[in-house]
């Protein structure tokens, strides 16, 4: 049998209509302010234009020692402030004279009937209940600092925002001041938007006290309430049909970064976001300035400052004498783009140091969406605002920023909440080392695979890097089976080393041909898989047509490959993956370590004279 529920609906209020108007002049104004910035000045402005005040408690007193006359809330509602200040402004005189729709007829008989007089206006702002937390008050005296009038009138005010005016920041005197001398009272449209923002401070403010009461209660919470405040729209999210989009702060909370110039897009930054992050750690845990180039929210390179050797210089197309030069920024930065220069086509950089002209030169060359720094020099700042037509992405990145404990994410209707990812890898990760033979690790080794370690957290998972001289040369992203992301990263290992290659720095292009043209015919080159098509293409940008790069050619160049590093961001679970790095020169492994498989792993190792460590941290991403 079926069992019939009955369901009692909510009883939905009707509308309340009075002689709504577009201007409504102010006479009498409530002043309950804890931040007194410019209250007296606004207040003296207000008594100019024979303006009725009301106030309570310490405000009365700054507003009188300033020569205003004020009547106290307690002689207006003939009911004294009592049991410590916690009922003031809580009297049907207060909230009916907020509420009271003006021209409708009972209300006005009721008002009349009851002494309650019309308060047109509202200056308020609450007990600063953040701070006290932040000061690391006690649970009593946070819960003192729950303001209870304030929120009260506020609401009131804002509710009747038809015929009263709610004003809750300093920064709103000056519009109040301005219209009311242009219109003599405030519009419509200014107490709509007041009443908009009260609403979201009243969010913020009750959110703020659920938040602090629910960490209070550990897993017991019964609620979470998170508060957001629009910051500026996207064009577009992920794809050009998801619209509309925007980015929006923590309520109370700055954004990560400025925007200096461009317009950054939903994809720009989410780069922007993980590839900061990545050299902000690089550089806490090598003290070196550090360089990111992503894409598609995965790093495409990543390095910091190390000098480049001759051969380096050559395959990198800069001079030794231009080499010897650059300022460290610079040449973190030129590392991170040529650990995968075709996937770097497009990206969006992030370095850890001030950008410099040196610097901003090298990007200037490149195709690139963006970038984020803590600072620019005036010169790199000239230079990328002619760079893609003025259109180039300049975002500088909030000082000390606070990212909060928790981090929260939507998808499907499901809002997901963890602890932010806060682990900083560094060389105290790469002490217990697991296999047998006597460790040749180094320092430079330990740079990198610390590196290695860094760049795959800001890696989609599955993920493996590979790192050599203070940059990533592979970066595995994203996939299922972790000896693919190994076979995925270590193709680009190989493409990177053979660069190196005598017959590929040899090869002669046609004047004119552009930079990252002969960037895709070097890969192309290197890989030799050519459609007949392609062929013709290809070998017209060169003065006189190569000779192939034979796979025994590559393969000879391949074994004098050595010193590598490799990083995981989870267990290997079998042996496969230590067989196919063992064909790229890989010397060094760090890994969590943590399978059932661990014995067999590190045997492979030792098999390979390989050093590998158990850095006990698992750093998926998703």
């Amino acid at each position: 049998s079926i069992k019939r529920v009955s369901i009692t609906m909510a009883h939905i209020l009707t509308a309340v209509t009075g002689n709504e108007q577009d201007v409504v002049p102010i006479t009498r104004a409530l002043i309950s302010v804890s931040d007194k910035t410019g209250i007296v000045e606004f207040a003296t402005f207000l008594a100019s234009k024979q303006i009725h005040l009301l106030s309570t408690g310490g405000t009365a007193k700054t507003l009188r020692e300033a020569g205003l006359e004020v009547q106290d809330v307690s002689d207006y509602t003939q009911s004294v402030e009592c049991l410590d200040g916690r009922v003031k402004t809580l009297h049907p005189k207060i909230h009916g004279g907020l509420l009271g729709v003006r021209g409708n007829p009972q209300h006005e008989e009721e008002m009349a009937a009851n002494g309650i007089e019309k308060i047109d206006m509202t200056i308020l702002n609450l007990y600063p209940f953040e701070a006290t937390v932040k000061s690391g008050a006690s649970f009593s005296q946070c819960i003192e600092n729950i303001d209870i009038g304030g929120p009260s009138m506020l609401r009131s005010t804002a509710k009747n925002h038809a015929f009263t005016t709610i004003v809750t920041s300093p920064s709103q005197y000056a519009l109040v001041q301005e219209e009311m001398e242009k219109l003599g009272g405030t519009s419509l449209k200014l107490r709509k938007s007041f009443a908009a923002q009260a609403f979201a401070l009243s969010a913020a403010y009750d959110s703020a006290i659920s938040t602090w009461f629910a960490d209070s209660l550990g897993e017991e919470a019964p609620v979470t309430v998170k508060v957001y405040k629009p910051e500026f729209p996207l064009k577009y999210g992920c794809n050009p049909h998801q619209k509309p989009a925007q980015i929006l702060s923590r309520n109370g909370h700055p954004l990560p970064f400025e925007v200096i110039n461009g317009v950054p897009g939903y994809i720009n930054l989410l780069d922007a976001a993980n590839a900061w992050q990545l050299v902000l750690e690089l550089k806490q845990a090598t003290g070196l300035a550090a360089a990111s180039s992503f894409k598609h929210v995965s790093p495409a390179g990543a390095a910091v400052a190390v000098p480049l050797s001759d051969v380096e210089c050559l395959a990198y197309e800069v001079t030794p004498e231009a080499a010897a030069k650059l300022t460290p920024t610079a040449l973190a930065y030129l590392r991170a783009r040529n650990a995968d220069p075709m996937c770097s086509f497009g990206d969006f950089c992030a370095v850890s140091d001030q950008v410099d002209e040196d610097t901003a030169l090298i990007l200037k060359k490149e195709v690139s969406d963006g970038i984020i720094a803590p600072g620019y020099t005036e010169a790199a700042l000239e230079i990328f605002k002619k760079k893609k037509g003025g259109k180039f992405i300049i975002l500088q990145a909030t000082p000390d920023y606070d990212a909060g404990e928790l981090e929260y994410r939507e998808v499907y209707g499901m809002t997901f909440s963890q602890k932010r990812n806060t682990v900083v890898i560094t060389k105290e990760h790469m002490e217990n080392v697991v296999t047998s033979q006597t460790s040749t690790l180094n320092e430079d080794a330990i740079r990198d695979l610390v590196l290695a370690s860094i760049c795959i957290k800001y890696t989609q998972s599955n993920s493996v890097g590979f790192a050599k001289n203070g940059m990533m040369v592979g970066v595995g992203a994203g996939q299922q089976s972790r000896v693919d992301c190994v076979k995925l990263a270590g193709h680009k290992v190989a493409t990177w080393y053979l660069r190196q290659h005598p017959k590929v720095l040899g090869l002669k292009f046609k004047e004119g041909v552009k930079r990252q043209d002969r960037v895709n015919a070097r890969v192309r080159y290197i890989e030799g898989d050519f459609t007949d098509e392609e062929l013709v293409r290809w070998e017209a940008q060169f003065e006189q047509v190569p000779e192939p790069l034979t796979e025994e050619e590559k393969a000879a160049f391949m074994k004098e490959s050595s010193g590598v590093s490799i990083s995981s961001d989870a267990f290997f679970p079998f042996r496969d993956s230590i067989d196919h790095a063992s064909k790229l020169g890989v010397s060094y492994v760090a890994q969590p370590g943590g399978s059932v498989q661990d014995a067999q792993v590190t045997e492979a190792c030792d098999e390979y004279g390989m050093d590998m460590c158990f850095t006990g941290t698992r750093l998926f991403h998703h």
